[in-house]
């Protein structure tokens, strides 16, 4: 059965003001049901976590409820969820704690694809630590990340490989089951950055080899609230700097301060909504979650293949990276115009994209263009129609020379 679109468009209050929102890659909007169950927290009074009261017990209710939701939405189990404000301020919390166990001459390896948030933190790590920092390289003008270079890549003192899922500007799906169990064969634990792969794909970390998957709500709908996911027994070995009075146990011990709970009800909404998307869907919520997320890949990539068939008409316009696997992401220049200029050209009419590197600080560099402003991204999410893209492309045209 067709995806309906218009069904799930109905369900997202923001998209009644007439833009097109093309800027999913940097945070989606949140659907009714999500925002409700955030003011239904608040309505009916929540307190901190542990305490003797029904406040407090409806928090703790909340954040087991939200740790079933996000397991059940990656294929991780409940007690190896870890929240946090967001997967940047995660990822520097894990990569200073599994760089305790580094010594000097160890090595990690970084991949000049990912997120600057998949890597910043671990080069630094690694440097405080007296490791040795080795990167997996994009191949330009594809922006692919060929699996075959970690061979070279990986020897015994590898302690770590940290690669996304998919590159949040390229779009770009690299073959992180592949990535993986090279790492692990050559005895290192593997860092899989989810945040762009999440709201596109069905994700089992088991399938990918993900040691600790990063992954961020509101990039699936859900509020700002950050999430790794890995298994109770490896979280267990770890122990990261904490109050003497905070909990010890896991997953809690890796978690500062105090949890957003009218947030992570939100978090179980969010994944709640998309377990939905295919109406037809049966079974548990994991089954439901996989269900649904064929379908909304299966509706984006028709979408992303009627965009690309359609910009590569355009003389004037020019994609970065043709991946042979890749979200419903595009990133393009335009002639004669720079990408700030392109941006604002579409905001005018009414047209969200996003301009410039967008974190991805390394393949801007590889590309040649962090320093020319780099270019402008779109991207398509389940709540896009072909409208959306008719509007981009319209708008686009305008801009020939």
């Amino acid at each position: 059965m067709s995806f309906d679109v218009a069904r799930v468009r109905a369900l997202y209050p923001a998209l009644s003001d007439g833009w097109a929102w093309l800027d999913a890659a940097a945070g989606t909007q949140m659907p009714q049901p999500v925002i409700d169950a955030i003011v239904a927290a608040y309505t009916a009074g929540i307190g901190n976590a542990h305490g003797a009261f029904a406040a407090s017990a409806r928090s703790d209710a909340i954040v087991a409820e939200a740790r079933r939701a996000v397991a059940d939405l990656v294929g991780g189990d409940p007690d190896g969820v870890v929240f946090g404000p967001n997967m940047t301020t995660l990822t520097y919390r894990f990569a200073g704690t599994l760089a305790r166990q580094w010594r000097p001459g160890d090595e990690i390896i970084v991949s000049r694809l990912d997120h600057d948030a998949n890597v910043r933190p671990w080069v630094q790590a690694a440097k405080a630590a007296g490791a040795v920092v080795r990167w997996a390289e994009v191949e330009v003008p594809s922006g692919e990340l060929p699996a075959a270079q970690y061979d070279e890549l990986l020897s015994e003192r590898t302690r770590l490989v940290a690669v996304t899922a998919a590159s949040n500007v390229l779009g770009t799906m690299p073959d992180v089951p592949r990535i993986a169990r090279k790492a692990h064969d050559a005895g290192a634990l593997v860092y899989v950055d989810g945040v762009h792969a999440t709201p596109h794909t069905p994700i089992d970390v088991l399938a990918l080899g993900a040691d600790f998957y990063a992954t961020s709500a509101y990039k699936w709908c859900g509020p700002h609230v950050g999430a790794v996911i890995a298994a109770p027994a490896l979280l267990e070995r770890l122990r990261p700097d904490k109050l003497a009075s905070a909990p010890d146990h896991i997953p809690d011990r890796f978690e500062t301060g105090t949890l957003p709970f009218a947030d992570l009800a939100g978090v179980a909404a969010a994944v709640d909504h998309l377990a939905g998307l295919d109406p037809h869907a049966t079974g548990s919520r994991r089954r439901r979650v996989l269900t649904s997320m064929a379908a909304v890949e299966a509706y984006e990539q028709a979408e992303l293949a009627y965009l690309c068939e359609r910009l590569a008409a355009l003389p004037h316009v020019h994609l970065i990276g043709s991946p042979a696997r890749r979200t419903a992401t595009v990133y393009f220049t335009v002639d004669g115009h720079s990408p700030r200029r392109v941006a604002e050209h579409l905001a005018a009419r009414k047209i969200n994209v996003w301009d410039g590197h967008c974190y991805a600080w390394e393949v801007t560099g590889a590309f040649g263009i962090r320093d020319h402003g780099s270019a402008v991204r779109a991207g398509l999410v389940h709540y896009n129609d072909r409208s959306d893209v008719d509007r981009l492309l319209a708008a686009l045209e305008e801009l020939a020379p």
